[in-house]
């Protein structure tokens, strides 16, 4: 399944609809559904509120969602966007009280300990985001 949504938190609630009948399709989890749509959200808002458009004009987030055996594969494209790195292992300052805490950083890494992967892509002014969740795999 593949579709597009305005590039705006406004399309959450259209969103989680698409999300959530593919879920069903799929035969999903309490579990696995919770971590997927928590994923996409988080990752959805991130590429909203963070990405740099290369030009004025609005576009649209394309979400991509598949089965590869007990796998499902989400995809999020955004498009005209300039690079930006995304740390792997940022340290996100658990250890230090809120007032030295640095904003940000705390979606993807829960985002990555929900999953069991998470890719970026970037290639051509374009970001493609890939989470794989494994379905047997319930931890949340």
């Amino acid at each position: 399944m593949k579709k597009s949504f305005k590039r705006d938190v406004s399309a959450l609630e259209e969103i989680f609809r698409f999300v959530d009948d593919f879920l069903v399709i799929q035969d999903a989890s309490e579990k696995v559904a919770f971590a997927t749509r928590l994923a996409v959200e988080e990752l959805f808002t991130n590429l909203v509120r963070h990405n740099i458009m290369r030009d004025s004009g609005s576009r649209d987030i394309t979400i991509s969602l598949e089965r590869d055996s007990n796998q499902l594969v989400i995809r999020l494209k955004d498009f005209k966007v300039k690079p930006f790195e995304i740390p792997e292992n940022e340290d996100i300052g658990f250890h230090q009280s809120l007032h030295e805490r640095k904003v940000g950083g705390l979606g993807v890494h829960l985002v990555r300990n929900l999953v069991d992967k998470l890719t970026y892509e970037y290639k051509d002014g374009n970001l493609c985001v890939t989470v794989i969740k494994n379905m047997e795999n319930e931890d949340v």
